[in-house]
């Protein structure tokens, strides 16, 4: 495992693409980006952070000439092949325990500052040595809600503690009054990289909520509501509480009043940046997010407002159906010209999730064959203790061609993106076809494997962490070919997406994490 001590981030974040790559080519994207107030034509994650957290890229991926290997007949293996240290179940103690020590890393997260937020509060996303300090980003604190109702009546606690953070967060915005969220919070105190204290918890002195704009986190993007909207109705299906039902409802009015798009395309619009500038990319995942979140709220309430609005959602992401692969476009730029390329996992995964339709099913198998991967320690840039190995899937079509550098290490192309893993799995097992509660099993293996072997050494809050806890979000080092990296740290996203792919789980429908 690399020493992730040894770098020391820059204080700044740029706001320009990655050397050599456009910005248009690197704009659309997923959640887990920024919308920078300084950078409004670039979305989410184009950014580049100079920390671990997106190390800077001193090289190209090859942006549009990247392969995104074609058809899967033309891959010679895919996921089921029986991975050197897979197993066909995760059944005896082992499990379990595995489980709740997911399930207590998530609670260790969301209770890192217990002298700072004696109220209201969120979960930290990544262990301390990623650099990003007490970054609560809310997609990750919305896994966490839907894995901790997941795992029981004894975790209902943690789920109520975090959706009510996120009401707050609705409720005390420092500007707005819409209902919005913005992309991540403080929840602790730390000194940034230039000597710049940050002081408070979730809570500001006068009652606002600790927007993230050390980082530049503080826009608003339409991923980031709809996944949130989507725990809070999970919340309120399983406690009665309407505040949930209230808030997820301000939620989906702030989505279809500030992002509907009436371009060629249609679906929903990224979001604002944090000057509130409107960004016209259009994502597939977001729209996927939409269908999902629209559709639980017209189970719930009987609107027909809202099942339109899963429908215009519905219509962009059937346009970006790629039939000949059997795979999802990534979206659009400008909602009117498809992008090609790179082909990312978590349209893939999250289509059967949302839509769960028989005539995109397959999409399944391009993402367990055409992102397949295996971290082998003996590969050059591989980050694994000798005699462990671990398959699973990337992050893109481009993860798997990078020789990107992030603050001069170079990724690794062979690397396993564990909460894409973890979302593969979680799809296979839903969808239940032959095999495929055995192909899900055996990447669950992968991912315990993960959990056992990899991310010791780690704290969260400057306390430390268990080796075996939470799931780290990636084997070694990967480039997602969006403009960030993924790293060897302990993350809630992963780790719930394990949780709820061992529960046997959906997220994205009505009831979907059982009582």
């Amino acid at each position: 495992m690399a020493d992730l001590s040894s770098f020391r981030p820059a204080a700044t974040v740029s706001t320009l693409a990655p050397t050599g790559q456009d910005q248009s080519e690197a704009s659309l994207l997923s959640r887990r980006l920024f919308l920078t107030g300084a950078c409004a034509a670039v979305a989410i994650g184009s950014a580049v952070l100079t920390a671990p957290a997106a190390f800077a890229r001193t090289a190209d991926t090859g942006g549009d000439t990247v392969d995104t290997g074609g058809d899967t007949a033309d891959h010679t293996s895919s996921i089921d092949d029986g991975e050197s240290n897979a197993t066909d179940s995760l059944s005896g103690e082992r499990g379990p325990r595995s489980i709740r020590r997911a399930l207590d890393f998530l609670r260790i997260a969301s209770n890192a500052y217990p002298m700072s937020n004696p109220g209201p509060r969120l979960a930290q996303s990544y262990a301390d040595q990623l650099g990003l300090f007490s970054t609560a980003f809310v997609y990750d604190n919305a896994l966490a809600i839907c894995a901790a109702l997941a795992g029981g009546t004894q975790y209902e606690d943690l789920a109520r503690t975090l959706g009510d953070g996120v009401v707050y967060a609705v409720d005390h915005d420092p500007v707005h009054t819409d209902g919005r969220l913005r992309q991540a919070y403080n929840v602790g105190p730390y000194t940034f990289y230039d000597g710049n204290p940050q002081p408070y918890g979730f809570v500001m002195p006068d009652g606002t909520a600790n927007i993230g704009g050390q980082f530049g986190f503080t826009g608003t993007a339409v991923g980031d509501m709809a996944w949130p909207g989507i725990a809070l109705v999970h919340l309120h299906h399983h406690t009665a509480d309407e505040r949930y039902l209230e808030t997820a409802t301000r939620i989906g009015q702030w989505i279809i009043a500030n992002a509907y798009s009436d371009k060629a395309l249609g679906g929903f619009c990224l979001g604002v940046n944090g000057d509130n500038v409107p960004l016209p990319n259009v994502s597939t995942e977001h729209n996927i997010d939409c269908v999902s979140f629209f559709g639980m709220l017209a189970s719930v309430t009987g609107d027909r407002s809202w099942t339109q609005a899963r429908d215009h959602a519905r219509g962009f992401i059937e346009r970006m159906w790629e039939p000949t692969k059997g795979s999802f476009y990534a979206g659009s730029n400008d909602g009117i010209t498809i992008n090609p390329d790179p082909l990312p996992l978590d349209p893939q995964t999250w289509s059967w999730l949302a839509l769960r339709d028989k005539r995109y099913a397959r999409a399944l198998e391009w993402a367990g064959s055409a992102l397949r991967v295996i971290d082998d320690p003996s590969a050059p840039n591989s980050q694994l203790p000798d005699g462990t190995t671990i398959a699973g899937v990337t992050f893109s079509s481009a993860s798997e061609t990078s020789t990107a550098q992030y603050n001069g290490s170079t990724v690794n192309p062979g690397g396993v993106w564990l909460e894409g893993t973890g979302q593969l799995a979680t799809s296979l097992t839903d969808r239940n076809r032959g095999g495929d509660r055995a192909k899900a099993r055996r990447l669950m293996c992968q991912i315990h494997t993960a959990q056992s072997k990899v991310g010791s050494g780690q704290t969260l809050g400057h306390t430390a962490l268990a080796a075996d806890g939470g799931v780290v979000a990636a084997s070694s080092l990967i480039d997602t070919g969006f403009g960030f990296g993924y790293f060897q740290v302990q993350h809630v996203g992963a780790t719930s997406w394990y949780v709820m792919a061992a529960e046997k789980c959906n997220p994205m429908q009505h009831g979907g994490l059982h009582e």
